[in-house]
């Protein structure tokens, strides 16, 4: 398992040992978020929001509020704080995702592409959703692109490596 990992790193990939267990990772909003707005008798305000590229929703009367890299607690709490400084009496707020961003699945598996998200998604529910490893499938690795950074990481694949929304997950070919 050493030498596989010496391997990788000589090929330009980062490599770590162990991806964040399911439900130890505090999910943060980014941009393509759908979230579930209500505000306690203010019915204009109450919908679906799409969080832009510019990591915020556009709120009538408020504008645009920013929610990238915040919890949904985080959020609400703020948003909250922000209606009841002049827009809404005693604003009560419940903040909730109403979709998460898709997850991508690529390489050794039988039906790869496009996923929806499940809260604490696995690696390897991820795999199963998508039909399974190939008989080719390197099942010891996963590389993973995560939605905010732009690099590529293999980590060692355990029953309990978490997948985020907006993760793009490729299962390499093992090498007789």
């Amino acid at each position: 398992m050493a030498l596989s990992f010496l391997a990788l790193a000589g090929c330009g990939v980062q490599v770590s040992r162990e991806l964040p267990s399911v439900g130890v990772v505090e999910y943060r909003l980014s941009p393509g978020d759908q979230l579930h707005l209500e505000v306690f008798r203010e019915e204009s305000l109450s919908g679906d929001y799409v969080v832009n590229d510019a990591g915020a929703i556009t709120l009538p009367m408020a504008g645009d509020f920013l929610v990238t890299g915040k919890t949904l607690a985080q959020a609400r709490a703020e948003l909250e704080a922000l209606l009841a400084g002049g827009y809404v009496r005693e604003a009560r707020v419940n903040l909730t995702m109403a979709e998460y961003r898709p997850v991508f699945i690529l390489g050794e598996v039988t039906r790869p592409g496009e996923y929806g998200y499940a809260q604490r998604m696995s690696v390897h529910a991820l795999v199963a959703k998508a039909g399974g490893f190939t008989y080719r499938a390197n099942e010891k690795v996963v590389y993973i692109r995560h939605a905010l950074e732009g690099e590529e990481t293999a980590y060692a694949l355990t029953s309990a490596a978490a997948v985020m929304p907006g993760d793009t997950v490729r299962i390499g070919a093992r090498y007789f």
